[in-house]
């Protein structure tokens, strides 16, 4: 009984840390308290299917993808918006950003530059941004990303994982990142899904007065 219970033990306290995962830089603190102005970045968001939809379309698929990153985005900036007075640093509008990034040519080529050049572009001290990666085992369900986006999907629908990135806008390092398994229980709008992201984070995130 105790090998069976020191084994649950062990397994579980794998699972709980595979579920999430922080990473904070040896230079954050000293980087962070220098920063004032942070942009936050469209989000990398991918969406596959554990079985393909039978009207499935490559484009559209595409299409949401694009949406639910720009969704995510939004959802974190008036995240931290509403939170403004936990926070130290000023957030750029990401009406803005997203302006900046159009007038650069590079809004669909976010992964062909280092973020100390997108820092120079958006004229910011820092870089917020991250990956959104889901899988949806509902195939006749229709997208996911449009459920989310309108509001939610409920039950077992899809397993995903969702990244929060932060990087230094003078030299591109890395200063933090937050890594989160979402089980196919969660229940959640792109709104939700930030704030249950946030709620997280809430304890160690870099910005926190």
């Amino acid at each position: 009984m105790k090998k069976f219970l020191l084994l649950s033990f062990v397994l579980f306290s794998f699972y709980a840390k595979a579920q999430k995962q922080t990473f904070e830089s040896p230079n954050l603190k000293e980087a962070v308290s220098k920063q004032k102005l942070v942009a936050i970045i469209p989000f990398d968001a991918k969406i596959t299917y554990k079985k393909q939809p039978k009207n499935f379309s490559a484009e559209a698929n595409r299409d949401q993808e694009k949406t639910l990153s720009k969704s995510i985005q939004s959802s974190l900036y008036t995240f931290l918006l509403r939170k403004r007075d936990d926070y130290r640093v000023q957030i750029q509008d990401v009406d803005k950003t997203n302006i900046l990034l159009k007038k650069a040519g590079i809004v669909d080529k976010l992964d062909e530059m280092t973020k100390d050049e997108l820092a120079k572009i958006l004229g910011v001290d820092a870089v917020l941004g991250g990956k959104y990666e889901v899988e949806q085992t509902k195939s006749e369900a229709g997208a996911i990303a449009s459920t989310i986006i309108m509001g939610g999907f409920g039950g077992k629908t899809g397993t995903g994982t969702l990244t929060l990135t932060l990087n230094d806008g003078a030299t591109g390092d890395l200063l933090w990142r937050f890594f989160k398994t979402l089980d196919d229980n969660i229940t959640t709008s792109s709104d939700d899904l930030v704030e249950h992201m946030m709620r997280k984070v809430s304890r160690n995130f870099p910005y926190s007065k």
